[in-house]
């Protein structure tokens, strides 16, 4: 493809054909006339078909032209080369549904099943404004971790090792800290023991051991072993977690009908009033956590990229995915350096096109199930668990359910259980994909490491971990339930989301070309997603010294009023969001005009 055509070409000899295990054919279908007209721009039918599953078209990568050193063209910083190739033409939206339903899923069992609605119960809708703009500030991130894949294939974790080496480690490192403990396990176990009475415990090789924590332990083992149904690793965990989200929004939809619960709506515009002002008494740490899982959150939020490559989004469709090395042996090679396309008219009404369908994506399935189960979810719960005193897990299933009858007794447990199973199916996911892709370009790729293998390996040696975790610490632990794991897991992917929202915002202003770069619109959103997360960890950071002692960082959210300290947190805080607004304005103004025809593929909010 070093001709400059669009589109591709059966003759040529850099593009290679290839058949999974399961019949997949990894080939590019012509557009058919009659079909789109042979639009050069959008897909036909058939082709836009071929995204359904996972889609792959192999090129012959060490016989393309590289990348010139120009302004047309993604900076290398630490890397190679990109590759030249053409942009696939656009699908519809409905073939590439998949990354933002694994997300969703992500969320259900954390901040919309758990945090929001312990914190509407506790004080009503005055907190509601905080989930609305939480949504929709990580609607603008993730969106944003999906750009740098989209225009050349890569993913972030290597995006973010052209910055800087380190980078992956320290992500890797807070993945660890944040999702390293099997909360979501836990909890759905102990919503599953209690639904089917199985309280107690049971003695195991001489053990005396919770019933729960045996459940918990079986719904690990499910995880690892579903992922051996597909040569294609990502599409198990698209099916899975697909066929429970339908499972978990029509049984809430159930539920707000057979409670009633819906009348509670009705109150939500006398919150208003309300909107970024904080009730006296909350728990920082469970309002961060809810912040950073009003959407999926930290760690989990980095899968985006991921997600979208296994997909064969955009120049992602050149790379290869993550198989099983179990099945088959028909490797697919994930290039070190990914590939960029020349920006032609048409090239650059196909990066449009693309960008829209990704943010339509996100909108209609992340956003829009997010809008729909977590309010339905807070109605219950303020409707039946007032001021509740509890954790969030208790309060279901020992305020809420002992209201209901049978019915929405049994609903409850299936929506906990089932929101909880798919957020911790999620997590595995995330954790070791972003984990192993993380090692991978940090160290494993010099090594000779193999991918599949590596992520092989991470998945049977994470669910281990959390078996052993779970099994090894006693519950309540140090006095906490579960709801304690969730907690900190949560708080921590709060905190992680603030450097790495800035650093994805510099990156794609100043690395990116103009014709892909954020538009004035999205540069705008970002400052403020920076602002957002960078706020609340600064508070939650302070809180936290506090609590163990340290009084001299202690934060006020007046900021005015705060410890010696904690006035040297909030100058971190400035310097960094100074750097980051400052950076990023620059890279864009450096970029103006270095691109013929680049108005073609921006806008305001592209």
């Amino acid at each position: 493809m070093s001709d400059g055509r669009v589109g591709p070409d059966p003759d040529d000899p850099s593009r290679v054909e290839s058949t999974d295990e399961d019949g997949t054919r990894d080939e590019r279908l012509e557009p058919k006339q009659g079909v789109t007209g042979g639009d050069d721009v959008y897909a036909s039918e058939v082709e836009g078909k071929q995204y359904r599953g996972t889609w792959y078209l192999p090129l012959r990568y060490a016989e393309l032209e590289e990348s010139p050193d120009s302004d047309e063209y993604p900076e290398e910083g630490t890397g190679g080369s990109f590759r030249l190739a053409d942009l696939p033409r656009v699908p519809r939206v409905g073939h590439v549904v998949g990354p933002s339903a694994i997300m969703l899923g992500a969320s259900l069992g954390s901040g919309e099943t758990l945090f929001w609605p312990v914190l509407t119960a506790q004080f009503g809708w005055m907190v509601f404004w905080a989930f609305v703009v939480g949504v929709f500030t990580q609607f603008v991130i993730n969106t944003e971790l999906q750009r740098w894949t989209l225009a050349t294939g890569e993913s972030i974790f290597r995006a973010f090792a052209r910055v800087g080496t380190y980078w992956p480690w320290a992500f890797l490192f807070g993945g660890l800290v944040s999702l390293g403990w099997p909360g979501w396990a836990a909890g759905a176990a102990q919503v599953g023991a209690t639904a089917l009475g199985l309280s107690g415990s049971l003695t195991v090789l001489g053990f005396d051991l919770a019933t729960w924590k045996l459940v918990a332990v079986g719904l690990m083992a499910l995880i690892w072993l579903s992922y051996q149904t597909s040569s294609v690793m990502y599409n198990a965990v698209e099916v899975f977690q697909i066929g429970l989200l339908f499972v978990a929004i029509g049984a809430t939809l159930m539920l707000v009908g057979v409670t009633g619960s819906w009348v509670e709506f009705s109150r939500i515009p006398d919150a208003a009033q309300s909107v970024g002002s904080l009730p006296d008494g909350i728990d920082i740490a469970v309002f961060l956590g809810g912040l950073a899982f009003a959407g999926a959150g930290g760690y989990l939020n980095l899968s985006q990229s991921l997600w979208m490559r296994e997909k064969g989004y955009g120049m992602g469709n050149y790379q290869g995915r993550v198989k099983n090395p179990l099945r088959g042996d028909d490797p697919e090679p994930i290039e070190r350096d990914g590939f960029t396309f020349r920006p032609t008219v048409t090239n650059l009404r196909r990066w449009r096109g693309w960008w829209r369908v990704v943010q339509l994506e996100h909108l209609l399935t992340f956003v829009v199930g997010l809008l729909v189960v977590a309010p339905a979810l807070m109605s219950v719960a303020l409707r039946y668990a007032p001021g509740t005193t509890t954790d969030a897990i208790q309060m279901w299933l020992g305020d809420v359910v002992p209201l209901l009858d049978p019915i929405g007794s049994f609903l409850v447990f299936a929506i906990l259980f089932v929101a909880l199973f798919t957020t911790e199916y999620a997590i595995v996911e995330s954790f070791v994909r972003n984990s192993a892709d993380a090692l991978y370009e940090s160290y494993g790729r010099e090594a000779g490491w193999d991918l599949p293998k590596l992520f092989w390996r991470l998945l049977t040696a994470f669910c281990v971990w959390g078996i052993v975790i779970i099994l090894v610490f006693t519950s309540p632990f140090e006095g906490r339930e579960p709801f304690f794991f969730l907690v900190v897991g949560a708080a921590m992917s709060g905190v992680m989301m603030w450097p790495y929202t800035a650093l994805v915002l510099v990156m794609n202003t100043t690395r990116l070309p103009e014709h892909v770069q954020p538009g004035w619109g999205r540069v705008a959103a970002m400052w403020w997603a920076s602002g957002f997360y960078g706020y609340f960890s600064v508070l939650l950071v302070g809180t936290t010294l506090t609590e163990f002692g340290i009084a001299a960082f202690e934060t006020a959210p007046t900021i005015l009023g705060s410890s010696i300290g904690g006035y040297g947190l909030w100058a971190v805080y400035f310097v960094v969001q100074a750097y980051a607004v400052g950076k990023s304005a620059a890279g864009k103004r450096a970029a103006s005009g270095t691109v013929p025809d680049a108005d073609e593929a921006s806008g305001w909010f592209s």
